[in-house]
Parts: structure tokens; C-alpha cells; sequence
């Protein structure tokens, strides 16, 4: 009898946490729209998190240089929210044209990675202490430009404080929330996409979907609109599971 009981109190106590899990979606995505198409001033109130979608996207091409046996030398970023990652290595064609998806894709990985440990407040927990140990990891290994590293040190600071410090709904709704930025970041940010050069504080280079093409040819649309679908897939599967789980 006991042990029936304690099976229908923790079977409650999960429905609980999806629940949960699914309102923080919800509220994300209603705050988000308020942000950016109500509120006064909410894209200057936004300028942190249009930062971290720069963040994830630049280590995103250092991460795809490794995996291509390459080395991650540096990063650079820019408080205009541009950045440049510099990676070494004998990549061929193929290689040089991953590097360039790794960034593009990036951010809708670690979206639909926050959807899947948001489903509980213990995966977000760890998820945050996790990212922020990577995060400083990176302040010492690779950001070398003192805008990057003073954001980059302030983000693990904050991961690494509420995964510690707060308590455990919190960095469940921080997961979720940066999920949502994340993952509406490759529609707001979209046109980058479809771009043939980028504008950076270091100046006017080539973008990631036309160094594509020189790679690989065809044109560069052509590559923005395959990552563009590759991150939507992506994010679709990340909330197919988010909301599987909340269902069940």
C-alpha cells in the first residue's frame, strides 16, 4: 500500500514539473513577443540576448573546426554584436563549408538542446552549471577581446549562480527562456542567411553561406536556405520532445 502511494506521489510530482515546464514555454514566448513589438525600448533591453545569439553562433564555428581536427585559436566579439572566430587546420572543401554551417546552425542545437533538459528543473540545473564551467572554460582557452570577455565572464557568472544559488524552478526558467531567444534568433536573424557579405567590426568579409559556396559551389542562398531548414528541423524536434514529455 506504501509503495503504491509512493509511485502515485512522484508520478504527480512529474506531471507537475511538465506542467510547469510547458507554462515557462508558454510565458517565454508571450514575454518575448512583448519585448521586442510592445514594450518601450525593448530591443535595447533585448541587446543582451541578441549578444548571446552571437556567442553561440561564433562558438559554433570554433566547435565545428575541432571537429573537423582543426584547432579553435580565438575569439573575438564586439559590442555591435558582430564577432569573428578564427580556427587552423588542413580543412578541404568540405571541411571549410562544415566550419561555416557549425555558426549558422548553432544556436537552434543549443535551443533544441534547452527544450530537451527544460522539461525538468534537476536537467536545467545541470544544464546551467555545465554550460557556465564550459563558458569560463572559453574566457581562459579562447575569448580574446575584452568586450568578449567581459560578456562571456558575465553569462557563465550568471549560469553558474543560478544552477548553484537559486532555486530549482529558476533555472528552469532560465533554460526554457534562452531556448526560445535562441531558437527565434535564426528567424530574427534570418536575413543573415541570405546574405553575401557581413559587416563586422573587423570590417567587410565574406559571410558563412558564401564561403559556403566558394567551398562547395552553388550559390549562397541555396546554402542559407538548407541551414535555415536544418535549424527549423532541428527545433521542431527539440519541441516535439519538449511537449511529448509534458503530455505524457
Amino acid at each position: 500500500m506504501s509503495e503504491a502511494r509512493g509511485r502515485s506521489g512522484g508520478e504527480t510530482e512529474i506531471a507537475r514539473h511538465r506542467n510547469q515546464a510547458a507554462a515557462f514555454l508558454v510565458g517565454s514566448i508571450i514575454v518575448t513577443v512583448l519585448l521586442y513589438h510592445v514594450i518601450p525600448y525593448g530591443r535595447t533591453i533585448g541587446y543582451p540576448l541578441m549578444l548571446l545569439s552571437t556567442l553561440v553562433h561564433e562558438m559554433g564555428h570554433g566547435i565545428a573546426a575541432m571537429l573537423m581536427g582543426g584547432s579553435f585559436e580565438k575569439f573575438e566579439m564586439f559590442a555591435d554584436g558582430s564577432g569573428v572566430a578564427y580556427s587552423r587546420g588542413a580543412f578541404g572543401r568540405f571541411g571549410r563549408a562544415f566550419i561555416s554551417a557549425g555558426g549558422l546552425v548553432g544556436p537552434a542545437l543549443v535551443g533544441g538542446v534547452g527544450f530537451i533538459i527544460g522539461r525538468t528543473p534537476k536537467g536545467a540545473r545541470v544544464g546551467l552549471a555545465i554550460s557556465g564551467a564550459l563558458l569560463v572554460l572559453s574566457v581562459i582557452l579562447v575569448v580574446r577581446s575584452g568586450f568578449g570577455i567581459l560578456f562571456v565572464g558575465a553569462t557563465a557568472a550568471i549560469c553558474l549562480a543560478i544552477a548553484i544559488k537559486g532555486k530549482p524552478w529558476v533555472s528552469q526558467v532560465a533554460v526554457v527562456f534562452l531556448a526560445v531567444q535562441l531558437a527565434l534568433s535564426v528567424f530574427s536573424r534570418g536575413d543573415y542567411l541570405f546574405t553575401q557579405w557581413a559587416n563586422t567590426a573587423n570590417g567587410r568579409m565574406p559571410s558563412d553561406v558564401q564561403q559556403m559556396s566558394e567551398a562547395l559551389f552553388l550559390p549562397y542562398w541555396f546554402w542559407g536556405g538548407l541551414c535555415g531548414l536544418i535549424s527549423v528541423a532541428v527545433l521542431l524536434l527539440g519541441l516535439r520532445i519538449f511537449f511529448r514529455s509534458a503530455s505524457d
